[in-house]
């Protein structure tokens, strides 16, 4: 289908006031449709909507390609609608562990889909570099709070982290803080080294 014939789909059929320039726009990415108009678009075309997104990292795109509104979506989360939609435009977490969990099954969410749809990777980096270069076991909890996992796996995650980091310092500079050091001297920089520790907490997790 041409922009022109799928502008006059959602006119027709849904009235919506689209022009073909708005579609073109649409499918080049230089412009985004609202929730209404993705549901439109999906029904023109024949699809569910999260067949026309590219991989989800906000929690809107999470909950549209699930078809959810935002008041089932809070009502399965136990939250106020008006509640939930603040987090959504805000794009920062704002509920406890146990909607957190919630949240996910609702919308078939990975832990680190999670912390990237909330806007949480970089206060997990600075958590887990912590953990990794001081005492582990100070962070079980606030790890714990940050991230959807069961307690008992985030604390066999950091015990295994932190002693990756204390054998790879004494062979390696790849994790030491003399190897961020290296890094940026060759081009990397601190975040490199704060992205590894991300990275390799998901793979310990098994995530």
């Amino acid at each position: 289908m041409a922009p022109g014939h799928v502008a006059y789909g959602l006119g027709a059929q849904y009235g919506l006031r689209i022009t073909a320039e708005t579609v073109l726009a649409w499918e080049r990415g230089v412009a985004l449709p609202d929730e209404r108009e993705l549901k439109a678009l999906a029904g023109v075309l024949w699809c569910a909507p999260g067949e026309l997104l590219s991989e989800a990292s906000t929690l809107r795109e999470h909950r549209v390609a699930r078809g959810m509104s935002p008041e089932d979506l809070a009502r399965a989360v136990g939250m106020a609608p008006a509640a939930y939609l603040r987090i959504e435009e805000s794009g920062r977490w704002r509920g406890n562990e146990r909607q957190a969990a919630a949240l996910c099954a609702a919308l078939d969410m990975s832990a680190a889909q999670f912390l990237t749809a909330t806007g949480r990777n970089e206060e997990l980096a600075e958590l887990l570099n912590r953990a990794v270069t001081t005492r582990w076991q100070a962070y079980v909890k606030p790890v714990a709070k940050l991230v959807p996992l069961d307690r008992v796996l985030v604390e066999d995650v950091l015990a295994q982290l932190h002693a990756d980091y204390q054998a790879l310092t004494v062979s390696t500079l790849s994790w030491s803080s003399t190897g961020r050091d290296a890094a940026g001297a060759e081009g990397g920089t601190g975040q490199d080294f704060l992205d590894r520790v991300v990275e390799q907490f998901w793979r310990t997790a098994g995530l």
